[in-house]
């Protein structure tokens, strides 16, 4: 199956004309992108649905496989294209038209408030491919509420291969997975840690050892090690690493 640029942008369907003077709106948001990106580690970059490309690239290297800012800029979707393999550019087209079916059955304020995260690889100029955390959230809808603008984060990916697809509610404990066998979208409960598990995942995520974490809760290293068990349990990963990441997704803190 051959991908195209097209092929991205074809769920999305504007019914006017935007011009310069529309696009005025957008100066501020490339402002808060690229302040942004001036804090964070990861890769900050912002996408334009209407002119089906990139409105901004930050410098941080984790997106950019080798290239320059500009020349990601310049490129668009042609980056992807580029630097994603086969397999994974045909995971992100069926992510693209899975995440278009579920916005276009939300209300317009609705869909200001979700935010889909996702994992695929991006070609290196030297080694293996890395797999990568995409987080994408939009932030300007046209007259229509149509996507116009959306903000994109990149990290690198706690997860062991590409997929793990969710939706959330930025005002919502629950949240949305995207099965990619069946090609549905089922609703998850709420994932609800207690006190004590939010303590020992806290403080394994700053760095400190079990020992440590059983020394500031007064408790045995066995019961840091039932916690770490009973956490893993819930969220479903197999490393501290991991469930870090994803109690940050899901706000679970």
């Amino acid at each position: 199956m051959n991908i195209n640029i097209d092929d991205f942008f074809e769920p999305v369907h504007f019914k006017d004309t935007l011009n310069e003077l529309d696009y005025n709106i957008t100066k501020p948001i490339v402002d808060f992108a690229r302040s942004l990106s001036q804090l964070t580690y990861q890769s900050v970059y912002l996408i334009d649905y209407y002119k089906k490309g990139f409105l901004f690239v930050s410098d941080n290297p984790i997106f950019l496989c080798g290239r320059t800012a500009d020349e990601v800029l310049k490129n668009g979707y042609q980056h992807y294209l580029d630097n994603v393999p086969e397999e994974d550019l045909l995971l992100l087209k069926k992510i693209n038209d899975s995440g278009f079916d579920f916005l276009k059955n939300l209300s317009e304020e609705d869909r200001m408030q979700h935010s889909i995260s996702y994992d695929f690889h991006l070609k290196q100029p030297i080694g293996k491919p890395i797999l990568i955390n995409h987080k994408l959230k939009p932030l300007l809808l046209d007259n229509s509420s149509n996507l116009w603008i959306a903000l994109c984060l990149v990290s690198i990916s706690s997860h062991a291969k590409a997929g793990n697809i969710r939706i959330k509610n930025e005002f919502d404990k629950s949240y949305f997975e995207y099965d990619l066998i069946n090609n549905i979208w089922s609703e998850k409960p709420a994932i609800l840690l207690k006190k004590r598990e939010k303590d020992v995942l806290r403080y394994s995520a700053q760095g400190l050892t079990m020992e440590q974490i059983a020394e500031i809760l007064f408790v045995s290293i066995d019961t840091i090690k039932f916690y770490k068990k009973q956490i893993f349990s819930k969220l479903k990963v197999k490393s501290i690493t991991e469930a870090t990441a994803i109690a940050i997704e899901l706000s679970l803190f």
